[in-house]
């Protein structure tokens, strides 16, 4: 039998968002794991550095500035790819924003939300573009897009987010049903994981409200623990079944667990989150 990490390697993944967060986690453990990582940024400088400590280890990887808003940087982080390692097996599309705000925000969230449709939806729909053809040519691909359990259910605070992210849903099915058989396609809905810079994207602190409900006092007290590093351990402890927030690396290894399947079993929609979280959807 095949060991399961072994069919990590040698596949050709490409990422976005790939200078920091799941992003990161992922390329690194993946190349780690035998892949060859083709990673794109728009942070230039810390992109070269995490893929620049990524090679002086001798791992498998390569690395482009990239704007996902833009159809022909993504189409040129496809063409690096090839290039340096002939094919295209899997593309993340990793990169994102979260600019949660109330519609009372408008003023001040307007040009977040403009950016996050640009880049949650366009990002998404350039890096499909982009590695399409390829795919198809080779016979096969796998493409694992990053939703959100906001694209669950409306909520007050994040409707803008959430509607990028349930369009990424309905692109990714879409392209599900004209892919079957040549370009399997899976949505990963990551919960809420607060030590990500998603965060640093947020308009008004109060618009996760929707996310937590009534459950905000409880949560609220929770985070500063966190935080804080007070959190007890009954609910920081990863094998704790309260267990009240995920680290990213846990994000990570579900979306190499989706990628680390045989090329004939596809995981379509994934959702993680933590078994003691307060989070409503």
């Amino acid at each position: 039998m095949v060991e399961p990490a072994s069919r990590l390697s040698d596949r050709v993944i490409v990422i976005t968002g790939a200078a920091s967060g799941f992003g990161l986690l992922v390329a690194q453990r993946a190349a780690e794991r035998g892949a060859r990582v083709v990673g794109g940024d728009l942070n230039s400088d810390v992109l070269a550095e995490a893929f620049g400590a990524l090679a002086a280890r001798g791992l498998n990887v390569a690395w482009r500035v990239v704007d996902v808003t833009s159809a022909q940087d993504m189409k040129a982080l496809a063409s690096l790819a090839v290039e340096r390692f002939d094919r295209i097996d899997v593309l993340v599309n990793n990169a994102g924003i979260m600019p949660l705000a109330f519609f009372a925000d408008h003023e001040r969230a307007a040009a977040g939300w403009s950016k996050a449709i640009d880049v949650n939806l366009k990002g998404v729909v350039n890096g499909i573009s982009a590695v399409f053809d390829q795919m198809i040519a080779q016979g096969r691909g796998h493409v694992v897009n990053i939703s959100s359990t906001y694209s669950n259910a409306p909520t007050e605070g994040a409707g803008v987010y959430a509607a990028t992210k349930c369009a990424v849903n309905m692109i990714s099915e879409s392209l599900r049903i004209e892919g079957q058989g040549r370009i399997k396609v899976s949505i990963v809905r990551p919960t809420g994981v607060p030590t990500t810079a998603l965060a640093g994207s947020i308009v008004n602190r109060r618009a996760s409200i929707g996310m937590v409900g009534h459950h905000a006092a409880e949560a609220g007290e929770k985070m500063k623990q966190l935080f804080t590093g007070t959190l007890p351990p009954q609910f920081a402890d990863l094998d704790a079944i309260g267990c009240f927030a995920l680290d990213p690396a846990t994000v990570a290894e579900t979306i190499l667990y989706v990628i680390d399947q045989p090329w004939g079993v596809s995981i379509s929609d994934i959702t993680v989150r933590a078994s003691g979280e307060p989070y409503l959807l």
